[in-house]
C-alpha cells in the first residue's frame, strides 16, 4: 500500500519534558489506525506535530511525500478533529460549517446535512452555547464530512453517552466503506473501538513502543490459566505480561506466538488458552514498557 504520512525521527521538548522523543512511522493510505498511550505518553503532541499545529524541534513529517510544514497543498489533504474547543466559539454552528466547507477541498456538504439530522444538532446556535457532547458532535461532523485523505480523531467520545457514542462508530465506519481514506483514532475507550482498527500504534513516554496490524498483535497475546506448575515449562521463550491467582489457579498473561503443537500441549494438561483483549494488552505492556 502507499504511504500517506510519514515521520521520521520526530521530537519535541517542552522544558524539561520530553513530549514526543525521536519518533518515527508509516501511515498507509486506507486504514483505521489506533493510537493508543496513558495520560502523558504524547498522543495530542504527537498528532499536533503531523498537522503542523505546533513546531517540532527536530525530524520531518511527509504528507504524500511533500514537507507539510507552512504547505497549503499539504495541509488540505489533513483534518485534524480535536477534543478541544473550536476556536471560533463565537461563531453560530451554521458558520462554523461554511468555513470548514471552503478549508477541505472534497468537502460533502450532502453527507454533512445527514449527519446534522442524524446527531439533531441545531445549527443556528452559537457553538460555545452547545452541551459538551455537541460541541464534540460538531466536530466529529467536521472529520466525517471534510472527506480529508487523513482524517485524524483526538479523543472523539469526549462527553458522548454510549449509544451516541455506538452510532458515531457505526457511521465511521459506514462512510469509511463508501468512501475510503485513512483515519487515526486516539482514545481511551479502546475496548469500545478496537473492532474498527486495524493497525495499532502505541506510545510510551514520548516513544513509540508498538505499531502492528492488530490481527497480528492479539495473536500473539493471550491467557493461561490452570496449576502454575504445569504452565512454566512452556513459558521458557516467551514473556510474562501478567500473573495473578485464585486460589490454587494461576492466571497468566504471555506475550509470544504459541505454536498449534503447544496449544495441544497445553490442552493435555487442562490449561486453558484465551485470547487477550486489546485493553488488557495494552496496561500489561505500558505499565512495565514491555515488548
Amino acid at each position: 500500500m502507499a504511504i500517506v504520512l510519514e515521520c521520521n525521527n520526530l521530537s519535541k521538548t517542552y522544558g524539561k519534558v520530553k513530549a514526543v522523543q525521536d519518533i518515527s512511522l508509516k501511515l498507509e493510505e486506507n486504514k483505521i489506525y489506533g493510537l493508543l498511550g496513558r495520560n502523558g505518553a504524547g498522543k495530542t503532541t504527537l498528532l499536533n506535530l503531523l498537522c503542523s499545529q505546533i513546531i517540532r524541534d527536530s525530524g520531518e513529517v511527509k504528507v504524500f511525500k511533500e514537507e507539510v510544514f507552512e504547505n497549503a497543498s499539504a495541509l488540505e489533504k489533513l483534518c485534524f478533529v480535536k477534543e478541544r474547543d473550536l476556536p471560533i466559539a463565537d461563531y453560530k454552528v451554521n458558520r462554523i460549517f461554511k468555513a470548514a466547507s471552503m478549508l477541505y477541498p472534497n468537502w460533502d456538504e450532502e453527507y454533512k446535512k445527514y449527519l446534522i439530522k442524524e446527531f439533531k444538532i441545531d445549527i443556528k446556535k452559537k457553538y460555545k452555547n452547545l452541551s459538551r457532547g455537541n460541541k464534540t458532535l460538531v466536530n466529529v461532523i467536521i472529520g466525517l464530512a471534510s472527506r480529508a485523505a487523513i482524517t485524524i480523531f483526538d479523543e472523539p467520545s469526549l462527553g458522548l453517552d454510549a449509544a451516541v457514542r455506538e452510532k458515531f462508530y457505526n457511521l465511521l465506519l459506514q462512510d469509511y466503506e463508501n468512501n475510503k481514506r485513512t483515519i487515526v483514532i486516539s482514545t481511551h475507550l479502546i475496548d469500545e473501538v478496537s473492532s474498527l482498527f486495524e493497525e495499532i500504534i502505541i506510545l510510551n513516554n514520548g516513544q513509540l513502543q508498538v505499531q502492528e496490524e492488530l490481527a497480528i498483535l492479539l495473536e500473539k497475546a493471550y491467557f493461561l490459566s490452570g496449576r502454575e506448575e504445569n504452565i512454566l515449562p512452556f513459558l521458557k521463550d516467551k514473556k510474562i505480561i501478567h500473573k495473578e491467582f485464585f486460589g490454587a489457579t494461576a492466571i497468566v498473561g504471555v506475550f509470544g506466538k504459541l505454536s498449534e503443537s503447544e496449544i495441544r500441549e497445553l490442552k493435555l494438561k487442562n490449561i486453558e488458552v484465551s485470547s487477550m483483549p486489546l485493553q488488557k494488552l495494552f496496561i500489561y505492556i505500558t505499565e512495565k514498557a514491555l515488548i
